[in-house]
């Protein structure tokens, strides 16, 4: 049987029945201060967008994962496309931006030659 999980002692069905200021109480502060400053409008539409709709496309990478979104997939913009992930429960209280990255990861080959001390003793052919 799989575990359930919680966030702060509440099941995800408790978390859901939560107004945004209760939900508040229980998230780190840079979420709560976020939330008690109120959320702006396209913010406001876009919780209803998640609640009426299953598939999202956003831009607004600093909104914070409710509880409303989970199992809903979402499009974030990365700045040059969409990348599509679907809001799982262990990702309440983070921001979408956290899991859209922005940059590729650095792959390198091998050196060149030149570029150490023993690559001089090796032939060029």
């Amino acid at each position: 049987m799989a575990k359930e999980y919680l966030y702060q002692g509440k099941k995800l069905e408790e978390l859901k029945e939560l107004s945004l200021n209760e939900l508040a109480s229980i998230l780190p502060s840079r979420q709560r201060r976020k939330i008690k400053r109120g959320f702006s409008d396209e913010e406001k539409k876009l919780i209803v967008k998640v609640e009426k709709q299953d598939r999202v496309k956003t831009h607004l990478r600093d909104m914070i994962v409710l509880p409303q979104m989970v199992g809903k997939t979402i499009r974030i913009h990365t700045g040059k496309d969409f990348q599509q992930i679907l809001i799982q429960e262990e990702m309440i209280g983070h921001y979408l931006g956290e899991f859209a990255l922005t940059r590729k990861r650095t792959v390198h080959s091998a050196p060149g030659v030149g570029a150490t001390r023993s690559s001089s003793s090796v032939s060029v052919r």
